[in-house]
């Protein structure tokens, strides 16, 4: 039997996979192959927590394999190289992969593609991880979307759920006798040192394995009155399958499929769909505009006199210590978890942007380390409508009041008791707004800040009065 490499990348599972099932398909022997290449990717490499899950994700999908008869070929970089050695050294005459749409990989592997057909491979890129590619939702004038309402109002018009593929039992064994040997697991992405990410494995499993129980335990319970839920910070109220997408263990196409054929209130069914609209989204975005991780989509705010960053005010909101405490809440959740509440990650960045009116690149940047669901697509765009500056933006005269905002969506302060325990003993009022309160703060929570980083009105007061002196200066003369 003929052999064909399938490169795994962001599509860490065997379900519904393209590539794998075209190999299979064409009657050829699929060698799983891994490649760490991640200076490839430019200043977006990936950060400290998606490489913590990504290692553990690699050893699921290798014993997933291994269950088969096959194993998992882990490598390191360049990519181009190691394909063209792999595949002489297999003598292989395919190489597939499943896309990715990151500006700088989505260059280097349409060279990629170009190299291996020219020294006569089949290569070929399958679309695993979108609805939808990103080219193929437009405008009547053939434009692509800013805003999100008619992109989706046009991808539903148009979607039509694809036949979907379990993988088999048994797989093929490939020959391997005269592959490289492969790399160990640590050499590629070392271990964390004790502890650092213990707190991510609570309620996480990386792998498919963890991404299908996951899926099921939020299909039995929490996508029912899934439209409210979500909002409540302190509930199990959103799917938490953000890293599980990401790194492709599950597929976007049998999630969608579940969701439909759920039996649900049509709101909670259309308002997770819409989330995945968003992923959808954000990537549409990026394709079209690949300079927006790292410019304002939004030429109107060139000029927005942003605060100059200064470490100790940045360091403060990284590590939960602004003084006000659903922001420090959510700062914490992030670094023990790598994840954040949706709510509360609008309400961390509202704050960065415009009370402190730091540019939103700095919280890109932390967010990129810390998540483990990081993905620059979803990132970009997250940070660019917090800052006003993207594609369908809060207006930047938006700003979230992060008092009243604890107060609508954990209103009897359990998300804040939970991730600031100092402050679990003061009554609700002072919970949301302790610096009022300065005597029970004294008392139960002396060393948590006496007040927030900047007084909310007058934080907010400034913000508004930047905005309006950038719409001036772009307001011609009467």
């Amino acid at each position: 039997m003929g052999v064909a490499l399938v490169w795994y990348r962001d599509d860490l599972r065997l379900d519904d996979h393209p590539a794998l099932r075209a190999a299979l398909e064409r009657g050829l022997v699929p060698v799983p192959v891994y490649i760490h290449a991640p200076e490839e990717e430019g200043e977006w490499a990936p950060g400290a927590a998606s490489l913590a899950w990504r290692r553990r994700s690699l050893q699921a999908l290798d014993q997933a394999l291994r269950q088969r008869g096959s194993r998992l070929l882990l490598l390191h970089g360049p990519s181009l190289g190691t394909l063209q050695a792999l595949a002489a050294l297999t003598g292989a005459e395919a190489v597939l992969w499943t896309r990715r749409y990151e500006p700088l990989v989505e260059a280097r592997d349409a060279r990629i593609k170009q190299q291996l057909r020219a020294a006569g491979l089949h290569a070929e890129s399958f679309n695993g991880a979108l609805l939808f590619e990103p080219w193929e939702i437009r405008t009547r004038q053939g434009d692509p979307y800013r805003v999100f309402t008619p992109f989706w109002n046009n991808a539903r018009a148009h979607w039509r759920l694809r036949r979907l593929w379990e993988a088999p039992a048994r797989l093929p064994s490939p020959d391997l006798a005269d592959a490289p040997a492969g790399r160990h697991l640590d050499a590629i992405i070392p271990e964390t040192r004790p502890d650092w990410d213990a707190g991510f494995w609570e309620q996480a499993t990386p792998g498919e394995a963890g991404a299908r129980a996951r899926l099921r335990q939020f299909l039995e319970g929490g996508l029912h009155g899934y439209a409210s839920a979500r909002e409540r910070m302190a509930e199990d109220g959103t799917s938490r399958l953000s890293a599980h997408l990401h790194f492709g263990e599950l597929s976007v196409q049998r999630l969608a499929a579940a969701v439909l054929e759920a039996p649900l209130a049509e709101a909670d069914r259309e308002r997770f769909l819409a989330e995945l609209g968003w992923r959808e989204f954000a990537h549409h975005v990026l394709h079209h505009f690949s300079h927006t991780p790292d410019q304002d989509l939004d030429p109107r705010m060139a000029g927005f006199r942003w605060a100059r960053p200064l470490q100790a005010t940045l360091r403060a909101w990284q590590q939960g210590r602004t003084g006000v405490p659903i922001i420090d809440a959510g700062m914490r959740q992030l670094w023990h978890t790598g994840w954040m509440h949706n709510r509360v990650r609008m309400l961390v960045a509202s704050w960065l942007t415009k009370h402190l009116r730091l540019h939103w690149r700095h919280g890109a940047r932390w967010f990129w380390d810390t998540l483990v669901d990081a993905d620059l697509a979803g990132n970009t765009l997250g940070w660019q409508w917090a800052a006003g500056t993207g594609a369908d933006a809060a207006p930047y005269f938006r700003i979230f009041n992060p008092v009243t905002q604890a107060m609508k969506f954990d209103p009897d302060g359990a998300y804040i008791a939970r991730w600031l325990p100092e402050l679990a003993r003061l009554p609700l009022p002072a919970r949301f707004a302790p610096w009022e309160h300065p005597q029970l703060l004294a008392r139960h929570a002396p060393h948590y800040p006496a007040r927030p980083q900047v007084d909310l009105a007058q934080a907010r007061a400034a913000a508004l009065a930047a905005f309006a002196a950038l719409k001036a200066r772009k307001t011609p003369a009467d």
